[in-house]
């Protein structure tokens, strides 16, 4: 840690921040993207590192509206999701324009972009910067049963020495790091994802909406599969919920066969990745089958914008639900979703009593201004502290 470094953050002067993440996508990509802005708004000149061969469209709206915050830059170089050699030229390029920005703070999300912002400064000894690492799942949804989630897990034990402060999303993913890797030996701290003020408008139910929205990146790990399984199966009086699946991924086409194969054809219907509010007027429920998560930003804005959410007792979705806790439905039990469906189909009155509950509690404690603002208290202590 540079003495500069420390000095500034102390003293409540700018800091030069540059993040760095893989893929431009997800809720790993609106919190980098909220918390530049807020950086940038608070006088930090702040900078995005991140791959060019994903995102599509809506990743270059998004950068293109946050370029003007973004002092020291946008750049996009090819960054693959598995590791490889050619990592050793992206990492030497982070390295080189950490060096050239003169920064004094290099925050990694997500096991990639973690990777990239603990590894840059050792190629480039003359410059030293802060190294924090936010995991948001990231390695964390891999065991040490595998082979990969071995090799992952230990890289993520060794990269722990070369980090100034570790930034968890949620209790449950401080918890899930130390017991897969080791607690952390550096400083660290659990900050909630935020959201911001305008998020909290109620969004209306567009005419014909079907009773579920699943909205997500289209891959076995959000549960798509035992979403479909609670649809096919038998219930009194025969038909059942319509639902609206909206994403793109790498297991779309299968899932699609898998609506066809169940015979859900004219209740289930798939509709293209789109902004979460335009997608949350097409269903009255949200639900969010997921086999794994840490803190999805989607449950968080269905909940602000009033939306009911059904979803699995899965990463820090407890600490969401508070006292709802009890409501979530155990993972990969398509028939405890399916009854879970059908009570809260059958009760519009306390649906709507949950909704108004959960939207009250999130507007409470997941702030995206107080998000902003600890993490640079965060940056401070940690550097201060000598690491």
């Amino acid at each position: 840690m540079s003495q500069n470094a420390s000095s500034e953050s102390r003293s409540g002067r700018p800091l030069r921040i540059l993040h760095c993440l893989r893929a431009p996508v997800g809720g790993l990509f609106r919190h980098v993207c909220d918390l530049a802005a807020g950086q940038a708004a608070r006088g930090h000149a702040v900078g995005i590192i991140c791959d060019a061969t994903s995102g599509g469209s809506s990743a270059e709206a998004a950068l293109a509206t946050l370029k003007p915050a973004c002092r020291l830059g946008i750049t996009r170089l090819p960054i693959g999701r598995l590791p490889g050699l050619a990592d050793l030229a992206a990492i030497a390029e982070v390295a080189r324009i950490a060096r050239a920005q003169k920064a004094d703070i290099l925050h990694g999300h997500g096991a990639k972009g973690g990777a990239y912002a603990r590894l840059a400064p050792l190629l480039r000894r003359g410059h030293k910067a802060g190294r924090f690492y936010t995991p948001h799942g990231g390695s964390l949804h891999y065991s040490r049963d595998s082979a990969a989630g071995l090799a992952f897990l230990t890289a993520e034990r060794v990269m722990m020495r070369r980090t100034s402060g570790m930034i968890f999303e949620s209790a449950y993913g401080e918890a899930a790091f130390a017991a897969k890797v080791a607690p952390p030996s550096c400083a660290a701290r659990v900050i909630h994802n935020g959201l911001r003020e305008a998020e909290f408008a109620p969004v209306e139910t567009a005419p014909g909406a079907a009773d579920l929205v699943f909205i997500g990146e289209l891959r076995a790990l959000k549960g798509v599969s035992d979403l479909l399984a609670a649809l096919a199966l038998p219930r009194a009086g025969g038909g059942g919920p319509t639902a609206v699946i909206i994403g793109s991924g790498a297991d779309g086409a299968r899932f699609q066969s898998e609506a066809q194969a169940l015979g859900l054809t004219g209740r289930v219907t798939f509709r293209p990745a789109m902004p979460a509010r335009a997608g949350f007027a097409l269903g009255r429920v949200l639900v969010v089958p997921s086999l794994a998560e840490s803190l999805p930003y989607i449950v968080l804005e269905a909940a602000a914008a009033g939306r009911p959410v059904l979803a699995t007792r899965v990463g820090g979705l407890g600490e969401i639900f508070g006292g709802d806790e009890n409501l979530l439905v155990p993972p990969g039990d398509p028939a405890a979703l399916a009854g879970a469906i059908a009570a809260a189909l059958s009760d519009a009155g306390a649906l709507e009593t949950r909704a108004e509950r959960l939207k009250e509690r999130v507007h409470r404690l997941f702030n995206a201004a107080d998000m902003c603002d600890r993490i640079l208290e965060f940056y401070g202590q940690a550097m201060a502290s000598g690491r």
